[in-house]
């Protein structure tokens, strides 16, 4: 997301600040009341500043940090000074409570915003928003034109009410501007208009609390809104949309909230200009100036400010372990239930031996809350947390807040939903339990449970430290070293944490494969690219340090392949390598060796699944669903090497081409796995003993639904328009080409056609949906939607390909087949579907 800044010179005066002890907390007394909001942020009428003794009485309760609070009976100010005037702010929200049934919660981000503050004409202070876009120097020319291009919006005005003691600060009050519903300090229309939320009721609003520390100042509020629960769900049976149950009951609902307002430091962090080839996440702006002949687009890798101390750096630059002047601290929330508190913490502190490889010793660590400590604030902007929410949501994230300027992250708040323990016990059972005996039960032990923990923990820290989705990296392990005991206990099935590569499903019984070789963890590629992220790269300016780093990426990547990195995150869905989900460098390998563990675990489900208390098969049919969609995903896996090509990021003084077409033997390979598991009907997956106790015959089976979504992808539009292209581009003998991937698909679905037997009911719906997706090929739908000078066109126009020639084509010589079968034939039900299918092939090549 992009901030605005306009001025390199931007920044004001020199501060200084040291962390002190905090003071104690500004409350609102219990038997106040809050005022109705006047004319303006501070008075009904404007009177112009007052002396400091008549604003500031002695009644006044005074705490001194960023900025000074003072609370005069029931009204709040802030004295800011003027060395503060103009220099940038974060504002960052939070929900400290809320309430419960809506999929937010207490801890969680709602807003954030840059700002400054800046007097404006007739005693006023007003505050800006700064969004990040351009930037310019401003002792050069170019400067006045980036500065009447992009002016920061006036998000706020204060009259000044007096000023400091010594004149060199201004006193605002502050009371209706946190109490009101001001977008900077509050939620933004999409959220209120995501849950149905309309005028704030100010008589049961208020500022609730003011803290203050030396570089951040706390502002806690409870805000009412009034709103309305959402829509009834047409479907019935519940309501469409979000909405907050307690909607229902008062017709409004109270959300706590706390603002932290942090100050940006005054020099921004050292950027590194962001490269492809290394996985973090990035910010940019536009940069002009006079000595260009086009502008610059200026990307930054986000991470932490993580560096030496100054009697050290000569000693990090050499290679030597130094700590950092300040380590990345995580603290676990004090809700978290105790037993799983120890294995949060070992997933903060496997990162220490990556931080090795940047030069750093102690640079990272997981810390238990302070429970006792009252002067500690979950919500305060000085703490990273990974906060624990009571939600039945089967997930976890990890975002980061940074400095839009140079990429600094400054805190980080995991979020953590209880029920993710759910989702990492059904993948453990259906990826290992043919191999793993501890997996074939509903609960874990604790052991186990805690050990699954801990790999979550580590894959969202390592967002927080600025590491995207490697989807790629699995796909640099041979398929068949996930078989080898020594090899993949020692290396893991995967060389990052970064890939969605849950559990060695390759793995079977007769390998004696340890949990060890079962478990995701950090690796080979996550050390590179945290020594990338945070260790010394030399050169005094961005094209010395790109240079330099263009050479380390390189050279790290040929000594090891699996520092490798890809992702599907960037736009490229076509490229097999980058999927999640999968694992080996050879996706059909890995699918028959995993589809070969599902035959094994489906016989066991009826028995694993058994729970005290549950009468009524919820466990099985559960499972069963993860058992299915595991299948689908492998299907899937393989689906995406036909008409795919590789794209692997290199800079220009690399050699070898970018895109590669993926070969043809492999594609070939793709879709006869996708011919034998898939087309063929995987009757295995058809286990009555099971489908008898969970679901009921009234609508299509899940594997009905596999086999028609993988028929209507294989021939989609989209993709033999690729294939067509991929021809053209790689040269026919080189690809699998569309014309081949449409006859073999008739030849698959249709075997049928010469044997005279009858086809069973999975076979019959199967050619029907292969005729009716032929027949929608010859009239493509697609839609075409102009964005200011950009086109997007959803679905494939391939209308004037050589698609709509050859579907034709092979759409009457289907006929002819079909007809001749029709008549030899003697099933009486074959012989209508035969026909059917005839009718509804001549229906559309002629529809008079």
């Amino acid at each position: 997301m992009k901030r605005i800044f306009f001025a390199a010179s931007l920044l004001a005066s020199t501060m200084a600040f040291a962390q002190n002890r905090p003071t104690p907390v500004i409350e609102r007394t219990a038997s106040g009341t809050t005022p109705p909001t006047g004319g303006g942020f501070g008075a009904a009428a404007k009177s112009g500043p007052k002396p400091y003794k008549e604003v500031i009485t002695e009644k006044a309760v005074t705490k001194k940090g960023l900025f000074t609070v003072h609370k005069v009976e029931e009204k709040f100010y802030f004295e800011i000074p003027d060395s503060l005037m103009n220099y940038e702010i974060m504002a960052v929200t939070r929900y400290s409570k809320v309430p419960g049934g809506a999929g937010i919660y207490g801890g969680e981000i709602a807003n954030r915003q840059t700002l400054k503050f800046e007097k404006g004409p007739n005693n006023t202070i007003f505050i800006r928003t700064i969004t990040l876009i351009s930037t310019a120097d401003s002792t050069q020319e170019i400067y006045k034109a980036v500065s009447n291009s992009y002016v920061n919006t006036i998000a706020a005005a204060f009259d000044i009410k007096a000023f400091g003691k010594d004149s060199t600060s201004t006193i605002l009050d502050v009371t209706d501007f946190f109490k009101g519903d001001n977008q900077i300090v509050s939620i933004n229309p999409n959220i209120k208009r995501r849950f149905n939320l309309s005028t704030l009721a100010s008589d049961r609003s208020f500022v609730q609390t003011i803290n203050t520390f030396p570089t951040n100042t706390e502002v806690k509020t409870v805000k009412t809104f009034n709103t309305a629960p959402a829509s009834p769900s047409p479907f019935g049976g519940g309501q469409g949309g979000a909405s907050f149950p307690a909607a229902s009951d008062a017709g409004a609902i109270t959300l706590e909230m706390n603002t932290s307002f942090i100050i940006l430091p005054k020099k921004p962090m050292a950027q590194r200009l962001w490269d492809k080839r290394v996985g973090f996440f990035q910010d940019d702006y536009v940069v002009f100036g006079d000595n260009q002949q086009r502008v610059e687009n200026k990307t930054f890798a986000v991470r932490w400010r993580l560096e030496p101390k100054p009697a050290d750096i000569e000693k990090w630059k050499s290679g030597e372990l130094v700590e950092p002047i300040k380590p990345i601290v995580y603290y676990i929330d004090p809700a978290t239930p105790r037993k799983w508190r120890s294995y949060l913490i070992a997933g903060v502190n496997d990162w220490q031996k990556s931080f090795e490889k940047a030069g750093f010793k102690n640079a990272i660590m997981g810390k238990e809350w302070p429970e006792n400590d009252s002067t500690m604030s979950l919500e305060d902007a000085r703490y990273s947390v990974i906060r624990y929410f009571a939600s039945d949501i089967e997930n976890a994230y990890g975002p980061n807040v940074h400095d839009p300027r140079s990429g600094e992250i400054l805190e980080s708040h995991i979020g953590w939903y209880h029920n993710v323990m759910k989702l990492v016990h059904d993948w453990f059972m259906i990826q290992t339990a043919a191999v793993n005996p501890r997996a074939r039960k509903m609960k874990f032990d604790d052991d186990l449970m805690g050990q699954l923990i801990r790999f979550v923990s580590s894959h969202e820290v390592g967002h927080t430290l600025g590491l995207m989705h490697n989807m790629g990296n699995s796909s640099k392990t041979p398929v068949e070293k996930l078989r080898d005991k020594a090899w993949v206990e020692a290396n893991g099935h995967t060389a990052s944490i970064m890939d969605y590569a849950r559990f060695n499903y390759v793995a079977q019984p007769e390998d004696n494969i340890s949990e060890k070789g079962l478990f995701p963890r950090i690796g080979d590629y996550d050390d590179w690219a945290i020594r990338w992220g945070y260790g010394y790269i030399p050169g005094t300016t961005d094209e010395e340090q790109y240079v330099a780093s263009d050479k380390l990426i390189v050279s790290a990547i040929n000594e090891n392949p699996r520092r490798w990195f890809g992702t599907y995150e960037f736009g490229n869905s076509t490229d097999p390598r980058t999927q999640s989900e999968d694992l080996s460098d050879n996706a059909m390998k890995a699918s028959e060796y995993g589809i070969k563990n599902l035959k094994r675990i489906i016989i066991g489900l009826p028995e694993w699944t058994k729970e005290e208390g549950d009468n009524t098969y919820t466990n099985l049919e559960e499972v069963y669903g993860q058992l299915v969609g595991q299948f689908n995903r492998y299907v899937n896996h393989v689906l995406r090497n036909i008409g795919g090509t590789y794209e692997t990021y290199k800079s220009s003084t690399q050699e070898g081409d970018v895109f590669e077409s993926v070969n043809k033997a492999t594609q070939k390979e793709a879709f006869g796995f996708l011919t034998n598991n898939v087309l063929q009907t995987p009757t295995w997956l058809l286990d009555k003993t099971i489908l008898n106790k969970i679901n009921n015959p009234i609508a299509n089976e899940r594997v009905q639904n596999i086999q028609t979504n993988t028929l209507n992808n294989l021939i989609d539009g989209a993709r033999l328009n690729r294939m067509i292209l991929s021809a053209s581009r790689f040269g026919a003998a080189n690809v699998y080409t569309f014309d081949e991937l449409l006859e073999d698909t008739k030849k698959a679905v249709w075997s049928e056609l010469s044997t005279n037997k009858p086809f069973d009911v999975y076979r019959r719906n199967l050619q029907k949906a292969h005729v009716e997706k032929l027949i929608a090929l010859l009239t493509p739908s697609f839609t075409t939607i102009t964005m200011g000078n950009n086109t997007m066109t959803i679905g494939a126009d391939t209308k004037n390909t050589d698609v709509t020639s050859y579907v034709k084509g092979q759409l009457k010589a289907m006929q002819t087949e079909l007809n001749a079968a029709a008549l030899t034939n003697t099933d009486k039900m074959t012989k209508y579907h035969l026909q059917d299918a005839s009718d509804r092939i001549k229906k559309a090549l002629d529809p008079k």
